[in-house]
C-alpha cells in the first residue's frame, strides 16, 4: 500500500479513538449518559473513517465546494457507495444512517433505546467498522482494540426483526389508556423511526410530526407492519458468541417506499422528507460526478428523461422567480448505468440544443433507453 498522508492517519486515528470511547461507554458501569456517549462516539467514528477512506482513495469532495467546509456524514456515505474498492452496500449504508439518526435524536432531544436494540446496533457498528478497515486499509480491528473490550450484552443477541417486534409491543402497552406513559412511548417511537434509516435514506431525520402520526396509529390498533412498513423484511445475520459476535443487516424482500401528496391517505406510516437533502445535486455537480462534460450530461438527462420533476429522478425548487432543478442519487445511478450501454456522442448529437439560427437536422436517437423516442 502506498505511503499514507497525514490526513488519512489522523482521521483513521480519530475514528478508532471514538470507537474505543463508544465501546468503553457501552460496557461501563455508569448508566447516566451511557446511550448518549455510545451513539455520539460510534457515529463520529464512522464519519472519521469514511472521510479517511475518501482521502486514501483520492476521491476529492471531502470539502464542500460551496461552503468550503468538511462534508456531512450523509454526503460521505453517498460518496462511499460509489467509490471503487469501498462500494458500501445498501445494508451497510443503512447501519451508518441508523446510528446517525439515533445520534441526532439523542443529541438534540432524547430517545429511549431498548438495551437489546442498542447492543444490536453497537455490534453491527463494530462489525461494519472492521469490515471497512480491512476492505480499504488491510487492517484488523484486533490490531487496535483487544477483543475482550468489544461490546458485550447481558442477554444473547436477538435478530433485528424480533427486537423491533418486542419494542413495538412495549410501546403499545405504554400507550394504553390510564398508563400515563406517553412521553416514554414517544421516546421509544423515536428510536424505531431512526431505525427506519436502515431502509430509507429519507428517514435519516426523526421529526415530531412523524412521532405523533406513529403514536396515533399505534393507539388506533394498527400493526407494526402498518406503522413501520420500511422495516418489513429487515433482519440480522448473527455469527459467533460472547466477545466475538458479528452482526450484519440482511434484507429479505420488504415493502417499497411510497410518496404521496393525498391529504386523505392513511398517514400513520408516512414520513416527511427533507427534499433539499434528498435532491442535493445541481446539474453541474451531477455531470461532474457522472464523469461527463456538462453539455453531454444535459443530453444524457434528456435521453433518460431525468428532468421530469417526478420526485424520483429530479425535483424543481422554486423560490420566487428563481427555479432550479436538483437531482438525487437515483439520477446519478441511472446516468452511470446508461453510460455503460450507450455511445455518449450519439446521445449528444440526438439530444443537443441547436441554436435557432442554425439549420441543422437533428437525427432521431437510436441509443437504448431513450425516453424521448420510445
Amino acid at each position: 500500500m502506498p505511503r499514507e498522508s497525514y490526513n488519512v492517519k489522523m482521521l483513521r486515528g480519530k475514528a478508532l479513538a471514538s470507537l474505543r470511547t463508544g465501546v468503553t461507554a457501552f460496557n461501563g458501569l455508569d448508566d447516566e449518559g451511557r446511550t448518549t456517549v455510545v451513539l455520539l462516539s460510534l457515529q463520529h467514528s464512522f464519519e472519521m473513517l469514511l472521510k479517511a477512506i475518501l482521502e486514501v482513495k483520492k476521491v476529492g469532495g471531502v470539502f464542500d465546494k460551496r461552503t468550503q467546509k468538511s462534508i456531512s456524514l450523509y454526503k460521505a456515505i453517498n460518496l462511499c457507495v460509489q467509490v471503487d474498492g469501498v462500494r458500501l452496500s445498501e445494508e451497510e449504508a443503512g447501519v451508518i444512517r441508523n446510528l446517525d439518526a439515533m445520534r441526532d435524536s439523542e443529541q438534540h432531544w432524547h430517545l429511549v433505546v431498548d438495551e437489546g436494540l442498542l447492543y444490536h446496533n453497537a455490534r453491527a457498528a463494530v462489525t461494519l467498522f472492521e469490515d471497512l478497515l480491512h476492505r480499504v486499509f488491510g487492517q484488523r480491528l484486533s490490531d487496535h482494540i483487544p477483543a475482550r473490550v468489544l461490546p458485550i450484552g447481558a442477554e444473547p443477541p436477538m435478530s433485528l426483526d424480533l427486537l423491533v417486534d418486542r419494542e413495538f409491543e412495549r410501546i403499545a402497552k405504554l400507550l394504553k389508556p390510564g398508563r400515563r406513559a406517553s412521553a416514554e412511548a414517544r421516546a421509544r417511537v423515536r428510536a424505531l423511526l431512526a431505525t427506519e434509516a436502515l431502509a430509507d435514506p429519507d428517514a435519516a431525520e426523526v421529526r415530531e410530526d412523524d412521532v405523533r402520526r406513529v403514536t396515533k396509529g399505534i393507539r388506533a390498533g394498527k400493526t407494526r407492519d402498518q406503522v413501520f412498513p420500511k422495516l418489513t423484511g429487515y433482519s440480522s445475520d448473527i455469527q459467533g458468541s460472547g466477545a466475538s459476535v458479528e452482526v450484519r443487516i440482511v434484507k429479505h424482500g420488504g415493502m417499497p417506499v411510497t410518496y404521496t401528496s393525498d391529504p386523505d391517505a392513511d398517514t400513520s406510516a408516512f414520513r416527511l422528507v427533507d427534499l433539499e437533502k434528498k435532491f442535493y445535486m445541481g446539474a453541474y455537480d451531477l455531470a461532474d460526478r457522472a464523469g461527463v462534460t456538462r453539455n453531454r450530461a444535459t443530453a444524457l438527462r434528456r435521453h433518460l428523461g431525468l428532468d421530469g420533476n417526478d420526485d424520483h429522478y429530479s425535483h424543481l425548487f422554486e423560490l420566487g422567480s428563481q427555479r432550479q432543478m436538483r437531482y438525487p442519487d437515483n439520477a446519478l445511478r441511472a446516468m452511470k448505468t446508461s453510460l455503460k450501454d450507450v455511445d455518449i456522442e450519439s446521445v449528444w448529437i440526438a439530444h443537443r440544443t441547436i441554436p435557432k439560427n442554425q439549420h441543422i437536422a437533428q437525427p432521431p436517437c437510436s441509443e437504448p433507453g431513450c425516453a424521448v423516442h420510445e
